[in-house]
């Protein structure tokens, strides 16, 4: 019976039931008594006065939109605004008491959730039981009233609940409590900050104990301590033993009366029963400012649940604990592309097992930072990390597709201020300067061949001339005129790739080149020519985080080969996720935004040398097939993108650490792996704009 009456009160339309659980999940003490008011003054609201909005839930924006700090990180701007004290000073203050008691959940412990009832979706999938998550929620508010019922409180234990999921579901009790206290004792890990406080006192002798409102048996939260590091309590206080709890301020009296005449302090994160009531029963406090405080103002809630959950947990306990502040940069790699990181390497991963690939190939430079986290994740995959790119694929491919090294080195760098010297140089095609000066006869038979009925004005090429839209056309002409000479020139260059990559894909047959997108031209041109001029017998498929946009001047660059599967992107497509297509624009900045977070301490690679290559850039030269690889400049910051790599690196450990156990969990989606930059764009980019500023990347190739 009590079932149905939850299920006609909560769950029968889904705006009441949004409403109830924003203000009912993870409230204690008096909110919680609230929260059922709550509930049955919402259902008269909706029956009785016909507010019939109630049984909606209110209509999201299509984009989230969160005011970000610009002018510190969040760690700092947290720890000055919330007062957090050093870890020295915080036991300076505490150091004197007799007795020093501590609340544990998220205050000495942390679960990889933003709410604990997300830990509920794990055991119920171990259970394969769908919807176990709301029954076991429920299993615990029916509980709690027969308790009240039949004792005047409603303090349970963990056999009170699933006694009661057990009589609803059939599952077995016993079992469902061996197996939630296995899932909490796996995900619980120590607040780093509490920790430390922790050791300090317990070196200098202090007396410390224990008081919690939960329904967790002793054992569990025994062995949840021991194994977080939190030895040595001299009292454990739980409510469920007792039939009393902090939030009515009985358990603090019994504290009291056992250690009669200390003087005690109590240190906890809830303001009704860890600060509030403590005072009122005659303690002192110090309180601790919940870490999950900050997630509606910063942290997208448009995710799905166990992924958004995790993720927003794992970055609140990260910055908010108050042990460490941490930097700008180090923030944007962490909180902006540590899940895009291990997402996308479980989805190249996936893509490796199900296409038994032979081999990982991860482009330079974007595969710098995404092979060293998909080697912490998946260090049994065959992966290799090779010199590509966009310049060095251009000349490569100058002869099979002349439209193309045109377009990057002529067309896109017309009316920037760059000379016609400047653009020969950057296809290392000096050796033509001198020939400028034939242009006058190329003219001539051009204007022969072309029919023209009158003599055109004659338009002169000089190095020193800025390469605008009236000689870009005729500086191509001059280049074309030469072209068996670009192709002798670079002749050696093809030779030097061949042979490198016929090192790398010896006894491959089947891999993927892993880039960050965006019309997948790298992995693209390096599969032509793999197999089409170097006749090498290799399937290359390619793997983009992203693909164009309907914002580029070409938006379906690459939907044949995306559509026959030579190409798979990870967060969006033109057959997937196309609102994210629609969002994300380039002349916006968003693929620069994207790439900083891939950047690498590395140089520019500019392309190949057949043996010992003499040039005044950095080289250097690989003699086990005779080339020599040649780079280009270092981008700027690199002290920032060291900070952005760590923070994804951290990220990434942290989320192995904390569901390595749960191998579904890093089956993170393009659209949940997106959702943090969303965030980041709100307010017309004000934020990223920010991060722009503190780095130059040069996109184009140079």
């Amino acid at each position: 019976m009590r079932s149905e009456v939850y299920s006609f009160l909560v769950n029968r339309h889904p705006g009441i039931s949004y409403r109830y659980h924003k203000v009912h999940d993870d409230a204690t003490g008096m909110r919680r008594m609230f929260s059922w008011a709550y509930l049955l003054w919402i259902n008269f609201a909706y029956y009785v006065l016909f507010c019939r909005f109630l049984g909606r839930i209110p209509e999201m924006e299509i984009y989230e939109k969160h005011k970000l700090m610009i002018k510190t990180s969040e760690s700092e701007g947290h720890q000055k605004d919330a007062g957090i004290l050093s870890v020295e000073d915080f036991v300076r203050k505490i150091k004197d008491y007799d007795v020093i008691s501590f609340d544990i959940f998220d205050t000495l412990i942390f679960r990889p959730f933003s709410s604990p009832t997300d830990v509920f979706y794990l055991i119920g999938e171990k259970f394969d039981f769908l919807d176990f998550k709301n029954l076991r929620v429920w299993a615990e508010w029916d509980a709690r009233m027969k308790c009240r019922q039949k004792n005047g409180h409603t303090e349970v234990s963990l056999q009170d609940i699933w006694e009661n999921l057990e009589e609803d579901t059939g599952l077995n009790a016993e079992e469902g409590m061996r197996l939630e206290c296995e899932t909490e004792e796996k995900l619980c890990y120590a607040n780093p900050y509490m920790l430390q406080v922790w050791k300090r006192l317990q070196k200098l002798g202090k007396r410390m104990i224990i008081v919690s409102d939960m329904y967790l048996p002793r054992s569990c939260i025994e062995r949840i301590l021991q194994k977080t590091g939190y030895t040595g309590a001299e009292r454990i206080y739980i409510s469920n033993e007792y039939g009393e709890n902090k939030a009515g301020g009985d358990l603090f009296h019994r504290v009291i009366r056992d250690f009669s005449g200390a003087r005690i302090v109590h240190i906890g994160d809830n303001p009704h029963s860890d600060q509030k009531m403590a005072k009122a029963s005659g303690l002192d406090i110090l309180p601790y400012q919940n870490v999950n405080k900050n997630v509606l103002l910063y942290r997208p809630m448009d995710m799905s649940s166990m992924i958004g959950g995790a993720y927003r947990g794992l970055v609140s306990n990260h910055l908010y604990n108050g042990s460490e502040k941490f930097s700008i940069d180090y923030e944007y790699g962490y909180v902006y592309g540590g899940l895009f990181v291990v997402g996308y390497c479980h989805f190249i991963h996936e893509y490796y097992e199900q296409h038994y690939l032979d081999q990982l190939l991860f482009l330079a430079r974007d595969g710098d930072i995404l092979r060293r986290v998909y080697q912490k994740l998946y260090p049994d995959d065959r992966t290799v990390y090779v010199y590509w790119s966009r310049k060095a694929a251009t000349k490569l491919m100058a002869d099979e597709d002349k439209h193309d090294f045109f377009r990057r080195f002529i067309y896109h760098k017309v009316n920037q201020k760059i000379t016609i010297g400047e653009a020969l140089r950057s296809m290392e095609l000096e050796q033509l300067l001198p020939e400028l000066s034939d242009w006058q006869e190329i003219w001539d038979v051009w204007e022969r061949k072309s029919g023209a009925g009158r003599k055109q004005k004659f338009i002169d090429l000089r190095a020193e001339d800025e390469l605008t839209d009236k000689n870009a056309y005729l500086l191509r002409r001059f280049i074309e005129a030469k072209w068996e000479r670009v192709m002798t020139h670079y002749e050696e260059q093809q030779v030097a790739a061949e042979k490198y990559y016929r090192e790398i894909l010896h006894g491959c047959e089947n891999v993927a080149a892993v880039d960050i997108g965006w019309a997948g031209s790298g992995a693209l041109a390096l599969s032509h020519l793999v197999e089409k001029v170097w006749g090498m017998d290799c399937r290359i498929t390619g793997i983009v985080a992203g693909t164009n946009t309907i914002h580029n001047a070409q938006p379906d660059a690459s939907d044949p080969f995306l559509q026959d599967g030579r190409l798979v992107a990870y967060l969006y497509s033109g057959q997937m996720n196309r609102d994210l297509l629609k969002k994300h624009d380039p002349n916006k900045d968003y693929n620069v935004f994207w790439e900083l977070l891939l950047s690498s301490l590395t140089p520019s690679f500019q392309g190949f040398h057949d043996g010992r290559y003499q040039t005044e850039k950095e080289s250097i030269y690989l003699e086990t097939v005779d080339i020599t690889l040649e780079f280009g400049k270092y981008d700027f910051n690199p002290e920032g993108i060291g900070e952005i790599q760590r923070g994804i690196l951290d990220f990434a450990e942290q989320y192995l650490e904390h569901f390595g156990a749960f191998p579904y969990m890093f089956r993170i989606s393009g659209r949940d792996a997106y959702a943090p930059m969303l965030v980041a764009a709100s307010y017309d980019e004000r934020y990223l704009k920010m991060i722009e500023k503190r780095f130059q990347l040069e996109i184009a190739v140079n």
